[in-house]
């Protein structure tokens, strides 16, 4: 049996898991990790979805309209590995994808002209959802008759911490960025 060394309580907000700082939303060299596990040591990790659970199975796209996007990215973590350091580059190799048992569905969602938008928001102004509900590799939805399709759950995000010197960095070009006020996303050369 895999050993589990972040488990989630899905009925329960990020704020309120069973372990104090056990989701996250950045990389940070400043948060503390929750586990620690050894080279090559197979474990499993369990997480929310990005919103933190504030996308619920039912027919009600209200939760996609006022969704909290100053609360998104959940992360699970982070995790130690022993003997790694700032800078070092780890090989991860995910074996299996699953939704938590009991959870085994997932959405498609168009967030509201006024909250988040899309880039086809134009099309779609208001906030609307279909859930989908997983059959092994097959995903069918109520809001969507008809449709099926084979499909694989993604891992969402995963990623090192920088190091204290390589943050610095990262904030001192960003505020030189927001200090030129040219609103660009990429430095003036």
């Amino acid at each position: 049996m895999v050993k589990t060394i972040i488990s989630v309580d899905v009925k329960k907000s990020v704020r309120n898991q069973p372990i104090p700082g056990l989701l996250h939303n950045r990389w940070h060299p400043d948060i503390p990790a929750v586990a620690t596990v050894a080279e090559n040591e197979v474990f499993r990790v369990e997480c929310l979805d990005w919103t933190g659970g504030q996308i619920r199975n039912d027919d009600d796209a209200r939760d996609i309209l006022e969704v909290d996007l100053s609360q998104i990215h959940n992360l699970s973590g982070p995790i130690a590995v022993e003997g790694a350091e700032p800078g070092d580059a780890l090989e991860v190799e995910i074996l299996e994808i699953q939704p938590l048992n009991g959870e085994e569905w997932g959405y498609t969602g168009i967030f509201d002209k006024d909250n988040g938008a899309s880039f086809l928001h134009d099309l779609f102004p208001k906030a609307t959802k279909a859930i989908w509900d997983f059959h092994g590799i097959y995903a069918t939805s109520r809001h969507l008759p008809g449709i099926k399709f084979a499909g694989l759950i993604h891992p969402g995000i995963l990623g090192t911490a920088p190091s204290r010197e390589l943050l610095d960095t990262w904030n001192k070009r960003e505020q030189e960025i927001i200090d030129s006020s040219n609103n660009s996303c990429f430095p003036s050369k």
